[in-house]
């Protein structure tokens, strides 16, 4: 028998790869589908990015280099600037990734997690990534969960100085998917000086930064002292350019030479051509706020309809996911097959993890046609 990785065989099947059967299964029976399960977006990247992307394809291409087009650092390091102030330097401070999500699963490879120093710290619910990363480094995972009754913020004072002595990264995720929530910058400043004093690594995971309907949410590339933190960022979610695989990381000088060093190991450089296109990304926000008023739409429609319903939206303002509190209690999985037998696809909150439970997850990536059609199926079904 062929030997795998014994990480690989404990691993509970990606959560996301269930929800695929049950639509499957759903499908089958003659139910026509409306899906709010996965965060994809859908809309159309915009065509001056596909245009940027086709111009820069030649009839010969070399391999792309790890650390990044100069170009491409500097529009990111620019955009930080103008977004949230913070002062980078392109040469030493950022790197250019495929994406967020490998770079994401990687660091846990690059930052030292041997001996006493093995735990990673990780958020519950939450993106499963970080915790498959640091698994798969070898290193022990620890959750912290994140409460409505605290914001959906970590309790960072339920952490003993024992764990954080043990702590070699810490994850954190704000805007917040599920939850939506938001972190201000004097969580940074807070969690920032822990793990200078303990010696940890902080990673920010901001996919979501750009996608709100309150206030624009901070960066951990606001504070004053970055030594010991990165923050990762994507055109994902930004931009509509999920396909295109590419993000950054900035931060720290010193992690960010650790992963030049790393990367070129696991050929993970996006391609010079979506380089080029992801520069005329950064360098634009007018095809932003045009994405986050399609979203505000879609949101808008759903939170009347949820009211009317009588669901209660327990989230924060950001993001295009709404976490949703199920009725009385009931359990997380059972509410998303009911909801599935009206064609209503979400996310069970247990699917992030045990603190979870007892909510469901709507992306609202579907087209606004379709929201309004779902809108129309859950206030039927709960007021009937």
């Amino acid at each position: 028998m062929t030997r795998i990785s014994p990480t690989l065989a404990s691993l509970a099947s990606y959560p996301f790869v269930r929800l695929d059967e049950a639509k499957r299964t759903a499908a089958a029976r003659g139910i026509e589908l409306i899906d709010f399960g996965q965060g994809d977006p859908r809309e159309e990247t915009e065509p001056f990015i596909r245009e940027a992307l086709a111009a820069a394809i030649r009839p010969a291409m070399g391999y792309p280099r790890a650390a990044g087009l100069p170009e491409l650092r500097e529009a990111i390091a620019e955009w930080a600037g103008t977004r949230f102030g913070a002062t980078l330097d392109p040469a030493h401070e950022v790197i250019p990734t495929l994406g967020s999500k490998e770079a994401i699963f990687h660091l846990a490879q690059v930052v030292d997690t041997s001996g006493d120093r093995d735990l990673v710290l990780v958020m519950e619910p939450g993106y499963p990534v970080p915790e498959r990363g640091a698994l798969f480094a070898g290193a022990r995972v620890q959750a912290l969960p994140l409460r409505e009754e605290h914001g959906f913020l970590p309790d960072l004072d339920a952490v003993t100085e024992e764990t954080w002595r043990q702590t070699a990264l810490v994850w954190t995720n704000y805007p917040n998917n599920p939850t939506g929530a938001t972190a201000p910058l004097a969580f940074y400043e807070r969690l920032a000086e822990l793990a200078r004093a303990h010696d940890f690594v902080l990673a920010s995971d901001e996919a979501y930064s750009e996608l709100y309907f309150g206030e624009p949410p901070v960066s951990a590339l606001q504070l004053a002292d970055r030594r010991n933190v990165v923050v990762l960022n994507t055109l994902s979610k930004r931009s509509s350019m999920t396909g295109y695989r590419s993000g950054f990381v900035a931060g720290d000088a010193e992690l960010i030479v650790a992963l030049r060093a790393y990367r070129p190991n696991v050929g993970t450089a996006p391609q010079e051509f979506v380089q080029r296109a992801s520069i005329a990304a950064w360098q634009d926000e007018a095809h932003v706020e045009r994405m986050r008023a399609r979203y505000a739409a879609k949101r808008d429609l759903f939170l009347a309809a949820l009211a009317r319903a009588g669901l209660r939206n327990a989230g924060g303002d950001a993001t295009f996911f709404l976490w949703v509190a199920t009725p009385a209690g009931e359990p997380a999985e059972e509410f998303a097959a009911r909801l599935l037998e009206d064609g209503l696809v979400v996310a069970p909150g247990s699917y992030f993890g045990p603190a979870g439970e007892g909510y469901v997850r709507f992306a609202l990536v579907p087209t606004l046609e379709e929201c309004g059609r779902a809108a129309e199926l859950l206030v039927t079904r709960f007021q009937a």
